[in-house]
């Protein structure tokens, strides 16, 4: 596109939203692809990208602005004023950085660095006032070199189109060295049009694989190529190419993640000779058809450009990893082929089973189907369902197995196209494995802290997961298998602590201590208890009676929504878009707002989610609250705008809360059109009545079938709440039987690592409980009646029974420690990293590889300094202390130990130190015990002084961000005599 005819096109575009926002636009639109702005997202931590994409398409081709870093994991940030260049892969939204696939960048001379170091590069300074964006479009002018750029995209090829200046020093560099860390390439010249190649790379997936062809409208003079000592190989390419005319050049590509061959398929099946307008103008049809699934009218034109934005980022991700002939690189790496569905990559499926798959459940069955059929060849292919996949990669990142409920979900609405039988293989496997946590979770109903880290959310996510898989159970029939999961399903019972009302790590049979339910940490995933004790969506009405009823949790939901907004703790970046401590920004919170639906209380609802959809979404580049999470942020506004969202999937229900919208028509694959009718929306939040097809409806949701069978949903809304929804039966309800779960009882009182005796106590949030325990390993359980006195080590046992039913049995063990040691720390320690408190590096129990689980006693940016006093002068030959390193997580050994010995508290210089070369780079987690043998001396006091690291070095990742590093330390083990 010219500049004459792009500055035609914009004026036209220009006239034409001035006339929209001058006219109320309340019926719904038919061109929807002018609402969206693909900047929205771009800036604060939305990490999302602005370039060309198709709907769920393999090929995203984007500015890259930023190399690395967090907010940089799209590649692309709007506070950034240099571009790299142009890649060919992007990810959206998520909070790990990888792809930035293929980089190409025009340029007026050949450079092969990128000028990230301030050095002459090829990179080139850009402002916003000449980039512009559209579904299936992007342009920039490069600042400097005049260059300007133009890309547009099928789902597997792309077109760049590059206006030069001048007909002279037209040049190209190709950079496959660019972001990721590279393990194989190639480049290799066809003709002098052609080219072609691969990159192998490392990154958050361990192993890529991406091929690339591309044909040039122009020749290109002899190349010439970037290599680096002692790998010879090409990385870099330099290209300059012959047009005396001074033509716009364009560069056609085709990826693939099988070979140059499918990648060269892609590219001639999908583009061909098609010119760039030709292109560009069907990604745009295809765009307007794909968001004209859901029309929406408003008064209010930054309602309109949200929406639309939000159902665009709803429809990038998962991503088609499949050529045109049906070929795709598998799980296992090697190459499948599949015809009867198309196969796809990037399921964020932590965030995006909460709202996304229900969406696509209303508007993408077909689609969802696909999603499904890959899950299952993923589970045949690597042997487990994805948790987190990435380009034939499991990345090991985020928790629970939620590809199940997105199984179920669709199942339960009956969509088909699927092996139910596999399914149900596949879920089943998923949830019987016995690595992170789950071992625990099957044994003893929840997981421990000491077991697993992150153990509060794991044992509440995969408790809703194993609901689904009963729920899936009970509809084929499988009634053993569907009590099995319905008894898992209650687990999260068994981490309510019933003085606190939060939902509590159990460590070592005890709840895990000091608590501060504002504190982030290990317990839980990108959150803190606050944004977890209310996740128990299979199971509210549990939930209701665990606070002694409605009133009771919606006096906790009152007190969440109205806290303090700060965290104490871990500094966790995804904890944004704050009312108190509900954060938006972040999926744990996603729920919250509903819940008032299930107290009797709908108008909490519509006040909290009208706030959350006007107030957290903004049509800015720092429009979104937190991460955009590959569509779930942005799913959430669709479904909450339009009036309801799926608390619970799997259950087929969509609870109400306050449309945005005067209207919404859904157009479903089935022939169907379903209506949402709401006057003065825009203004209004309360609402006065509903009626569906003309009848009142006296619930406070609907039913996916209501919705697929098409019709009419009408509400009155008022300016003040009303009693609409208040009455029980118009309440939602998720429960599970309860009737054959026993809570496994907890200590309440008592030292588990004393000196003299320690009194245990035993309780269960089941009043009506029996409990019984015995101490080591005697055969006979005793009933217990109070307080158990213990003076010596030992093992105590406990379990719960009511009628003939019983908990699992919990194992504990008591340490007696000298009497007359004492432990006087001069530091302070992190508190969600304690280790036990005060008495922890002398309590007898040590750290092991994982520092999530309790043991360890860490120290951010602070020495340990400890003073340890052994009640009377000893003969010490021996000191042994323990140091954790996992660099990844920012944890180094100290760089110095010193150790004194005194017979008084005034020490004078170490008897002895140790020095550590701490800066050594590993990517292993290792543990150092350290011993100082010692010629027998006598001593009273030992003082132990370990020095942290301090600020990260240069190479760390953290360093950028001015990080410090933590100081992790474990039991003090001095062998002594009187």
């Amino acid at each position: 596109m010219s500049i004459t005819y792009r500055f035609l096109v914009l004026s036209f575009l220009l006239i034409s939203c001035k006339k929209e926002q001058d006219t109320a636009v309340t019926e719904p639109i038919s061109d929807p692809t002018t609402y969206v702005d693909p900047f929205i997202g771009t800036g604060g931590h939305g990490h999302t990208y602005p370039g060309a994409t198709m709907p769920f398409g393999m090929i995203q081709i984007s500015p890259d602005t930023r190399l690395e870093g967090w907010d940089g994991c799209s590649g692309y940030h709007y506070s950034d004023q240099y571009i790299y260049g142009f890649s060919h892969t992007h990810l959206s939204g998520t909070g790990v950085s990888d792809y930035g696939d293929i980089l190409l960048m025009p340029t007026d001379s050949l450079i092969f660095h990128n000028g990230a170091d301030g050095r002459p590069g090829y990179r080139w300074g850009f402002s916003h006032e000449n980039e512009d964006a559209s579904p299936g479009y992007y342009h920039v002018l490069l600042d400097s070199t005049g260059i300007e750029v133009e890309l547009t995209v099928t789902e597997r090829a792309g077109i760049h189109r590059y206006n030069y200046p001048s007909s002279e020093n037209q040049h190209l560099i190709l950079d496959l060295e660019h972001r990721d860390q590279l393990i194989d390439f190639d480049i290799k010249t066809i003709s002098d049009r052609e080219i072609s190649g691969f990159r192998r790379s490392k990154a958050w997936a361990e192993d890529q694989h991406l091929y690339f062809y591309i044909r040039f409208s122009h020749p290109f003079e002899s190349p010439t190529f970037f290599h680096r000592d002692p790998d010879r190989r090409d990385r870099m390419g330099g290209f300059t190419f012959v047009n005396p005319d001074n033509d716009p050049v364009t560069v056609r590509i085709g990826i693939s993640a099988v070979d140059v061959t499918g990648a060269q398929k892609n590219l001639e099946a999908e583009i061909g000779d098609k010119s760039f307008e030709q292109v560009h103008y069907e990604a745009t049809e295809v765009w307007n058809r794909q968001l004209n699934k859901i029309k929406v009218g408003s008064s209010n034109r930054d309602h309109l450009t949200n929406f639309y934005t939000a159902l665009y980022h709803t429809m990038i991700a998962p991503n088609l990893y499949q050529d045109v002939d049906g070929r795709y690189r598998g799980m296992d790496l090697e190459i499948h082929q599949t015809e009867d569905f198309n196969y796809y990559t990037v399921f964020s499926l932590w965030d995006t089973y909460r709202a996304a798959h229900p969406l696509y459940t209303i508007i993408e069955q077909e689609r969802t189907v696909d999603f499904i059929n890959t899950f299952l060849a993923k589970y045949e292919e690597g042997g487990i369902m994805p948790i987190w996949d990435l380009a034939g990669n499991y990345t090991g990142c985020m928790i629970g197995y939620h590809a199940v409920p997105v199984i179920v979900d669709a199942y339960l609405k009956g969509i088909e196209g699927f092996d139910a039988e596999l399914a149900f293989e596949a879920m089943k496997h998923s949830a019987m494995q016995d690595k992170l946590g789950l071992e625990a979770f099957k044994e003893l109903n929840y997981i421990p802290v000491e077991r697993e880290s992150e153990s509060v959310s794991k044992t509440l996510e995969y408790a809703y997961d194993d609901w689904t898989i009963a729920q899936m159970a009970e509809a084929l029939g499988k009634k053993e298998d569907a009590s099995y999961f319905n008894h898992r399903a209650l687990a999260y019972r068994n981490l309510f602590d019933p003085k606190s009302k939060f939902l509590r790590g159990r460590i070592n049979n005890r709840w895990f201590s000091p608590f501060d339910p504002y504190e982030v940490n290990f317990n839980y995933t990108e959150a803190n208890a606050w944004q977890y004790s209310t996740y128990a969506p299979h199971d509210i009405s549990g939930l209701i009676a665990l606070h002694g009823g409605k009133a009771g949790l919606e006096d906790h939901l009152d007190k969440l929504f109205t806290a303090q907004s700060q965290t104490s703790g871990r500094d966790q970046a995804d904890i944004t878009g704050l009312i108190g401590q509900y954060a938006h920004g972040n999926e744990p919170s996603h729920h919250m707002a509903y819940l008032y639906n299930y107290l009797n209380k709908p108008s909490k609802t519509q006040e909290k989610v009208k706030q959350i959809l006007t107030e957290l979404y903004t049509p800015t580049p720092d429009g979104i609250s937190g991460n955009e999470d590959c569509g779930q942020m942005s799913a959430w506004y669709v479904l909450s705008s339009m009036g309801f969202y799926p608390v619970t999937p799997g259950s087929n229900q969509y609870i109400i809360g306050s449309p945005l919208f005067e209207q919404a028509e859904i157009q479903l694959e089935n022939g169907n059109i379903f209506q949402i009718i709401a006057p003065k929306a825009s203004d209004l939040t309360y609402i006065k009545n509903v009626s569906l097809n003309g009848t009142e409806l006296n619930r406070t949701y609907i039913t996916h079938q209501e919705i697929m069978a098409g019709g009419e949903l009408t509400f009155q809304l008022s300016e003040e709440p009303t009693n609409w929804g208040t009455k029980s039966e118009q309440t939602p309800l998720a429960e599970v039987d309860d009737a054959q779960f026993v809570a496994l009882p907890f200590i309440s009182s008592g030292q588990l690592a004393f000196q003299e005796m320690t009194q245990i106590e035993l309780k269960s949030i089941q009043e009506d409980a029996r409990i019984f325990y015995r101490l080591d390993d005697q055969d006979v359980f005793e009933i217990y009646d109070g307080p158990i006195a213990v003076k010596e080590e030992a093992w105590l046992s406990t379990y719960a029974s009511l009628g003939d039913l019983e908990s699992p049995r919990s194992r504990t063990r008591l340490r007696k420690i000298d009497p007359n040691l004492k432990i006087t720390l001069e530091t302070e320690y992190a508190n969600q990293y304690n280790g036990g408190g005060q008495q922890a590096l002398i309590n007898g129990q040590t750290g092991g590889q994982d520092f999530r689980t309790g043991a360890w006693q860490g120290y951010q940016d602070t020495d340990l300094i400890a003073v340890i006093d052994l009640g009377e002068v000893k003969d010490i030959s021996s000191v042994r202390i323990g140091f954790l390193q996992d660099q990844r997580s920012w944890i180094f050994y100290p760089t110095k130990v010193d150790i004194s010995l005194s017979d008084s508290t005034s020490f004078l210089e170490p008897d002895q130190t140790v020095e550590i070369a701490a800066e050594v780079p590993s990517d292993q987690s290792e543990i150092k015990r350290i011993q100082f043998d010692i010629p027998t001396k006598k001593a009273r006091y030992l003082k132990v002084h370990a020095r942290n690291f301090g600020d990260l070095p240069d190479w760390h990742l953290g360093a950028a961000h001015n990080g410090k590093a933590w100081l992790f330390v474990d039991e003090i083990g001095i062998n002594q005599q009187p």
